[in-house]
């Protein structure tokens, strides 16, 4: 074949300067299990029993309100075909594993205490987790929420991190593994520089392999979505500490002056922050996660359950079509509306999407004509594995 330019690698000079630095800013990964949900709970609160009284307070609802598949069906406004195997891997999944992510909370949900005071809880709080870690109920992945550093006394928040591992550390041996700490109320964005050499003393006083203590940001004012869209070079800066970024719905509402009838997940200015957090974090492997409803059923009755439920599926619903995959829970009937919400979402699309991959991979049409572009594939490709790891 022939050319025209002599010398092409003239004109790509610095090319691989800059592929180093597309690699490290946007490194390729498989789709890897994410939990659905975490649960918080203030750490003043949190026993050794935690995942199994949340189990027993969801399943007694669950066989109270919603016992069987057509139950299910009507509640949800789902096909009976589909229904019954939801209701299938729901009964199984708050049997064996209600909870996928705890977080015990040192900030909104504690509040303000005497340094004594939460010392004494951070000390009760390891003691938990050593204990559910013997016993076996330690969910897969777990870790603490530690007050702001926006508060103006970051030393508050590393004490209490510090004395949390310490104490875990002495009473377990070793850190269990699916740790990670939340840090919220992000204002400026050197904070986040802060926490993880913060985090990187830890790891060297501790005697823990490098790498070791990760961190969730959570976005929750318009200056963390702000300084979002102006740094390219945020994940980098952080030497791969930051594993998350979660959005605290109500913080923002409150903070760009929403109505208080209009704090809710599904307002359109908080579809606009949570898409700023996915472009801005697109392709680095930092994990998304949606906010909360911040609701319990207003009585036993069947009115009120099916009323929160049905509220709480419908922005778990919104969340999913958003492309966030995981949220907060904040009440034992959240696992209910949660789950069956999920598994309903995966199992709606799984078959026509496996098809659609068939088709491409044998070079014809999909059902209906679709005619997929490679993009696409690897969307479907990855809805298929986040399936896969939501409903083992």
């Amino acid at each position: 074949m022939d050319t025209t330019l002599a010398e092409p690698d003239e004109s790509l000079e610095g090319f691989d300067e800059a592929h180093r630095g597309q690699l490290e800013r946007y490194p390729a990964q498989e789709i890897a299990w994410q939990p659905v949900h975490t649960v918080y709970v203030p750490a003043d609160r949190v026993t050794p029993g935690i995942v199994a009284d949340w189990r027993h307070a969801a399943m007694k609802l669950l066989h109270r309100h919603v016992f069987a598949p057509t139950e299910l069906a009507s509640l949800f406004g789902l096909d009976i075909d589909l229904a019954t195997p939801v209701h299938d891997r729901l009964r199984k999944k708050l049997a064996a594993e209600p909870i996928e992510d705890l977080r015990i909370d040192f900030e909104d949900g504690y509040g303000l205490r005497s340094w004594d005071e939460e010392d004494l809880h951070v000390e009760s709080a390891a003691a938990t987790v050593a204990a559910m870690h013997e016993e076996g109920t330690l969910p897969r992945r777990w870790g603490l929420r530690v007050k702001s550093f926006a508060d103006g006394d970051p030393r508050r928040s590393i004490r209490t991190l510090d004395g949390f591992l310490t104490e875990v550390l002495k009473r377990t041996g070793r850190l269990p593994d699916g740790f990670v700490v939340t840090f919220p109320k992000v204002l400026v964005e050197a904070y986040l520089g802060q926490f993880a050499r913060c985090l990187e003393a830890l790891e060297e006083a501790l005697r823990l392999d490098r790498g070791t203590l990760r961190f969730e940001m959570q976005v929750e004012a318009p200056q963390t979505v702000l300084f979002l869209q102006r740094t390219a070079d945020l994940v980098p800066s952080l030497g791969g500490r930051l594993a998350a970024a979660h959005f605290g719905v109500f913080d923002y509402t409150a903070s760009i002056g929403l109505p208080p009838h209009e704090q809710r997940l599904d307002h359109p200015a908080c579809d606009h922050a949570r898409h700023v957090m996915q472009t801005a974090l697109a392709g680095t492997g930092v994990e998304l996660s949606d906010g909360s409803l911040a609701a319990a059923p207003a009585s036993d009755s069947a009115e009120d359950v099916g009323e929160l439920l049905q509220r709480h599926s419908a922005q778990v619903r919104h969340s999913l079509a958003h492309g966030y995959y995981q949220g907060w829970d904040m009440h034992p009937s959240h696992l209910i509306s949660r789950f069956a919400t999920v598994y309903a979402f995966h199992y709606k699309c799984y078959e026509a999407y496996a098809e659609r991959v068939r088709a491409w991979e044998d070079r014809r049409a999909a059902e209906g004509g679709v005619l997929d572009e490679p993009a696409t594939i690897r969307t479907l490709v990855s809805a298929l594995a986040r399936a896969e790891h939501a409903l083992s």
